[in-house]
């Protein structure tokens, strides 16, 4: 027994100073003369580093723990006492952590019922249990850090397939440089089919830009030497010259950092809030206790302090939001906030802005018109031959007409382009231009008095026209319509069965707005609505007692996105709409909007089942004292089937996803077998 007692004490010593050097050292800085600047996502990596190291060491010693008190108990007891000597230094925490909270908080936390069980346990030589609990809890830490690390690094993948370089005009020369290093006064290159990357004013050249990102309209702007240009407006036809009068965006680093933080933010607000329904059961937990232990012995009023099984919901509840979270993302939906998925579950309304997000950037054909003797035909070939290299959505339109018509195109081996306002190119002896009626008229090209009305009432539908010109007589026009996503038919009926209201809002004019309600089945809309006026309208449904979801794209959306309860942009929409939405969905369509729903639906029913896991056996475990006579074994029992049960619950979104190379097997191969458990790299 002298030997047993001396091993313990020695352990528990060596423990303690190991402990104790372990917490010194980190809590050291560097100098400030050998600090190093990082970004929020290498702090965010380094800190997950090193709590997975402190997990990692914590799981060696309680499974060594376990290892010799089986042992021990079996061949040698002196082993046993080894293996409570590791198993006391990993529960080191919860006793320094009820000591802070009596002494100094001079209040109860759930660390209180943690230690008393831990102590009770002790004292009813129950080590083998005590040691085997310990590296169950760990495990599932372990699991919890894992999750993480998978969101953290498909994060980190979905960001680097995002383009973010510029071509920079210097000494006449174009240079591609990253995004990040332009600066006011610079000169960037844009060509057709490019996104304008900064604010500023042409210097050079001419361009058709489409500014329904920030305007709400479909029709293009016609811009020239002088006239500003924005931020995520596109180029469909021409190259220009801008001088950056305003630049500045976040680094890739960055907005990995800020999207990090807020599921940080979010996974320890659920763990604070488990943390506080744990402790609100100690004195509940403690008066229960003291009636036991009164009533049917101390070993009683010991089983009923070890049946809070509160720090199951601290590891299975952020674990179950993590793994929905990874869920999304294999399916192409970034969840920037995971608030969002909470406050999704309450939004009764849709808002949807039209242009861009309930219509494609790319138009359709609707109608081909003809002058002289031409046919329609005719008219399609000289313009897709004209268009044939170019990569902008009008372009693309007309291209496709064309191969749906199976025609065949003229060589362009001795074609040359003059890019403006349109086209400018010479098949053989022929010079045809193709562009708008402002080309037209820089070129001295007629358009009929018929034509001028018909593209009246085509810009009244939303539609626009192009026009086609062969040696300076006009060929005839084409009228490209808004082409309705895929898609949002399904999406809307999908959301409609949900009982969920939407709407439509639009800076375009009535006609084409209506009547894109109509062909999706929408009865409510706005139209004409200016840009900072569509706040206004989500703070209207709000008032009305209605919670909003709203979609949008454009620069005009984002003080809208800030308004509603859940913001959601797509992929490819404006930088300043997916930064200030909430949710983007990434596959750069709207075909999971109405699986958002459904994943807020499963979530909640997921931590309810949590809850609903963490307190039965619970309350089964007291039921099972008073009545049942149950002692320490059978919490302890119990307490471990809590944790498995509420921990495989957790990752049952991972076992149920398609995606194997993140679901529970991969996650487990990696968990078995990685070395160095937590090393994202986080290459920009």
């Amino acid at each position: 027994m002298f030997i047993s007692s001396l091993i313990l004490a020695t352990g528990a010593y060596v423990g303690r100073r190991i402990y104790q050097r372990r917490q010194a050292a980190s809590q050291l800085t560097l100098p400030a003369s050998k600090a190093i600047a990082k970004t929020p996502s290498q702090e965010s990596a380094e800190d997950a580093m090193v709590t997975n190291r402190e997990i990692d060491h914590y799981l060696v010693v309680s499974g060594a723990g376990f290892g010799l008190a089986a042992v021990g108990a079996l061949f040698s007891p002196p082993l046993t006492m080894l293996g409570l000597a590791c198993t006391l230094y990993v529960c080191l925490p919860i006793f320094q952590d009820t000591y802070h909270s009596i002494v100094e908080e001079r209040r109860l936390r759930a660390s209180v019922l943690d230690s008393v069980a831990v102590l009770g346990a002790f004292a009813a030589k129950y080590y083998t249990l005590m040691a085997f609990s310990s590296g169950l809890y760990f495990v599932g830490k372990k699991l919890l850090l894992k999750t993480e690390d998978h969101s953290r690094k498909r994060l980190v993948s979905i960001f680097e397939r995002q383009p973010r370089s510029v071509w920079l005009w210097r000494d006449e020369v174009e240079v591609q440089v990253p995004f990040e290093t332009v600066e006011c006064g610079n000169v960037l290159v844009v060509n057709a089919g490019e996104v304008v990357p900064a604010d500023g004013v042409i210097v050079d050249g001419l361009a058709s830009i489409d500014q329904h990102r920030l305007t709400g309209e479909s029709q293009p702007a016609e811009k020239s030497v002088g006239e500003p240009v924005f931020a995520a407006t596109v180029v469909l036809s021409g190259r220009i010259l801008v001088k950056v009068e305003r630049a500045g965006s976040e680094t890739v680093a960055a907005q990995i950092g800020d999207i990090l933080t807020r599921t940080a933010d979010y996974r320890y607000a659920i763990e604070a809030r488990s943390q506080q329904l744990a402790d609100r059961s100690v004195l509940p937990t403690l008066g229960i206790s003291a009636v036991a232990a009164l009533t049917q012995g101390l070993v009683s009023g010991v089983a009923v302090v070890s049946s809070n099984f509160s720090e199951v919901l601290r590891v299975a509840s952020p674990l179950g939001m993590l793994s929905y979270l990874t869920v999304a993302t294999q399916n192409g939906i970034l969840i920037k906030d995971g608030r969002s998925l909470e406050l999704l579950r309450e939004v009764d309304t849709v808002v949807f802005d039209k242009t861009g997000t309930l219509t494609l950037e790319q138009p359709e054909l609707a109608q081909i018109y003809c002058c002289q003797t031409l046919t329609e035909t005719d008219v399609l070939i000289y313009a897709a031959a004209a268009e044939y290299r170019q990569t902008h959505p009008i372009a693309r339109a007309i291209q496709q007409a064309a191969q749906e018509r199976c025609l065949e195109l003229p060589s362009l081996d001795h074609a040359s382009y003059e890019v403006g306002y349109g086209l400018r190119v010479w098949l053989g002896q022929q010079r045809i231009c193709v562009g708008s009626d402002r080309f037209m008229a820089l070129e001295q090209i007629a358009i009929p008095d018929d034509l001028k009305a018909l593209q009246g009432t085509a810009h009244d539908q939303g539609h626009s026209m192009v026009y086609v010109a062969v040696n300076d007589q006009l060929a005839g026009a084409l009228e490209l319509r808004p082409t309705i996503r895929p898609e949002a038919p399904a999406v809307i009926r999908q959301l409609q069965e949900r009982g969920v209201r939407l709407y439509i809002i639009s800076g375009d004019h009535e006609q084409p707005t209506r009547n894109l309600a109509a062909q999706l089945g929408i009865t409510d809309y706005f139209a004409e609505v200016l840009p900072e006026d569509k706040a206004g309208l989500v703070e209207r449904l709000q008032q009305a007692g209605r919670s909003v979801c709203f979609v949008g794209d454009g620069i005009n959306d984002a003080i809208a996105l800030k308004k509603a309860q859940v913001s959601v942009s797509i992929r490819g929409a404006s930088s300043i709409a997916t930064d200030t939405a909430q949710i983007v969905l990434m596959d750069g369509s709207l075909t999971h909007l109405s699986d958002l729903f459904q994943l807020a639906q499963d979530l909640n029913a997921n931590l309810e089942r949590t809850l609903a896991l963490t307190v039965g056996p619970g309350l089964v475990c007291v039921g099972g004292i008073f009545f049942l006579h149950f002692g320490i074994l059978s919490s302890v029992l119990l307490f471990n089937l809590s944790l498995l049960a509420c921990v495989t619950n957790a990752m049952l979104p991972l076992i149920q996803s398609e995606t194997q190379d993140a679901g529970l097997g991969a996650t487990l191969k990696e968990f078995l077998s990685d070395s160095s458990p937590l090393q994202p790299q986080l290459e920009y």
